[in-house]
């Protein structure tokens, strides 16, 4: 009868190390493309104009309409009568009928980008807790994939200096 032989540390964290990072490899590609589409959200890359007609309360101030239009920096330029014009949209005071236009992403990249931005109080932040410290495990189970003392653990080593160096040149850009 033949032992099975214990697996070696480095063996093991080898194979957690893979089959983690299989796990993720999705919520990475769902991460990645949020966060590059993230960088422009200041822009229109990607969105796509609506028309969008709502009702109000009427007889709203302008701060007030602008909080209710979640328009950050809102401003009226002009009223005649009881309409009210702002950047791409108009208020009718009386009716409380607001129409506008606005710019959006897609629906799905919507979805990925709520993923990313998500809060405690929602209930997929335990989704973003997980990934974080999947991410977290993946770099610090890389340092059992050489042994100590091999060109390739060296090189490892260098390589997480360096990246420590532009992460932290980068906080300061």
């Amino acid at each position: 009868m033949e032992m099975k032989k214990a697996k070696s540390s480095h063996a093991f964290m080898r194979s957690l190390h893979r089959d983690i990072g299989f796990l993720v490899v999705g919520f990475i590609f769902i991460y990645a493309i949020s966060g590059i589409v993230l960088i422009y959200r200041d822009t229109d890359f990607l969105k796509k104009e609506k028309q969008i007609e709502r009702e109000l309360s009427p007889n709203l101030s302008d701060s007030e309409l602008g909080m209710a239009l979640h328009s950050r920096n809102f401003k009226v330029l002009k009223t005649e009568g009881s309409v009210l014009y702002f950047k791409n949209g108009t208020y009718n005071k009386e009716t409380g009928v607001v129409n506008y236009s606005d710019k959006a992403l897609p629906s799905f990249l919507e979805k990925f980008n709520g993923l990313h931005k998500t809060s405690s109080k929602s209930v997929s932040h335990w989704f973003s807790i997980i990934f974080g410290l999947s991410l977290l495990f993946l770099g610090i189970s890389s340092f059992w994939m050489f042994k100590p003392g091999t060109s390739l653990f060296r090189r490892g080593i260098l390589l997480t200096g360096t990246g420590f160096i532009v992460a932290v040149v980068l906080l300061f850009l």
